[in-house]
């Protein structure tokens, strides 16, 4: 693109706006035109380079004062780009390329020093039953420890570490690319700043080991299917005495055998007799919290129809109170009749007048006057 285009053109602002808003329309319009967000773009890497160019006139308040003048003629002779002192402030560019490319490029913005122990995951399957009450489970985990020999340090007893060479023990190396600075972990020391001349014989420099750990894990009442649990400080230690990362434990629930889960509230299916439902009465379920419940059947209930016990469910998670206990009705047709009960129901049938079953003879009148209408 040509570079003739105005610059505050170029920046998108007016010829009044103030450094806050040059800054501002510039870190936009770089993160747009970087070439490293464009690969392969000629033209929005000529724009980066222009705009780039342009902001580094207006912010200086003599280039700003000479250019509103003169125009690029007063600016250095009209030089632009990169080079000769013109090129663009480092650091207005690290903190653009740190919101694109991350803390990569935040001009020892990061810590130094190993890095933290990476956190680990221990998957748990539980009953029903221990997450109505809450339990305490010991678990066993494979981490890599901070080594008991060096106490973490990674050097022999007795030895110190030295402050790495090529870094000067800041961890960090940086290196010129193109027209703007890129900062790396020091690839000899890995970030520690030190280096370790005689190593331990336990880690091997290291400064942890692996080993197998026993841990109680308490699990409140009210956990539910993917309760993640945080132990901290329980996951491996980071190397050369740096802080461990934590252990998170993934609650499951195994399948009960006679109640399903949604939140807070129990489900269950009962089946019934029809005489049951025909005349009403009571069931028993027993309970998680070890009390048989009686739920009262109301006389002509039927299938499907889902009866509540208010408090007779889950326990709410680090709150109060429960949720409720859900029982759905489904009647059951007798398979199995001896002789006497043939005849009982015979006798039944005789003496229907339809009224009994009031869905049942909607129904069927609707089927008479479909027809009726159909054969007319």
């Amino acid at each position: 693109m040509s570079l003739d285009i105005d610059y505050y053109e170029l920046l998108e602002v007016e010829r009044t706006a103030d450094d806050a808003a040059l800054k501002a329309s510039y870190r936009k319009l770089a993160m747009k035109y970087h070439p490293d967000k464009n690969p392969g773009c000629d033209d929005s890497e000529a724009r980066f380079k222009a705009i780039s160019e342009a902001y580094d006139c207006l912010k200086d308040p003599q280039k700003r004062a000479a250019y509103d003048r003169f125009g690029k003629a007063g600016v250095n002779g009209g030089a632009g780009g990169f080079g000769g002192g013109n090129g663009a402030d480092f650091g207005d560019i690290g903190d653009i390329f740190e919101s694109i490319f991350g803390s990569a490029f935040g001009g020892g913005r990061q810590q130094r020093g190993p890095a933290r122990g990476a956190d680990l995951r221990y998957d748990m399957e539980i009953r029903l039953e221990d997450a109505f009450t809450g339990i305490t489970r010991e678990i066993q985990v494979d981490v890599a420890a901070r080594c008991d020999t060096c106490d973490g340090s990674g050097a022999k007893p007795g030895t110190q570490t030295n402050r790495c060479s090529t870094c000067a023990g800041h961890g960090k190396v940086r290196a010129q690319q193109g027209f703007f600075m890129v900062e790396r972990t020091c690839p000899t020391c890995q970030g520690a700043g030190e280096v370790i001349a005689d190593p331990c014989n336990t880690c091997h420099g290291e400064g942890r080991v692996d080993r197998r750990k026993t841990l109680t894990v308490n699990i409140p009442a009210g956990v539910d299917e993917g309760t993640r649990i945080r132990l901290s400080g329980e996951g491996e230690s980071g190397a050369r005495g740096a802080a461990p990362g934590d252990l998170y434990i993934f609650l499951h629930m195994a399948r009960h055998k006679v109640f399903e889960r949604e939140g807070t509230t129990l489900f269950t299916r009962a089946p019934i007799s029809f005489t049951t439902a025909a005349l009403g009465g009571e069931i028993g379920i027993p309970g998680l919290d070890g009390r048989m419940h009686d739920i009262a059947i109301p006389a002509g209930i039927q299938s499907g129809k889902q009866l509540r016990q208010r408090g007779a469910g889950m326990p709410v998670l680090n709150g109060r109170g429960h949720g409720d206990l859900v029982v759905q009705i489904d009647v059951e047709t007798p398979t199995r009749l001896s002789a006497r009960q043939k005849e009982l129901l015979c006798e039944f049938r005789e003496t229907e007048t339809g009224e009994e079953c009031p869905a049942s003879q909607g129904f069927f009148g609707r089927i008479k006057e479909m027809w009726d209408d159909l054969t007319d």
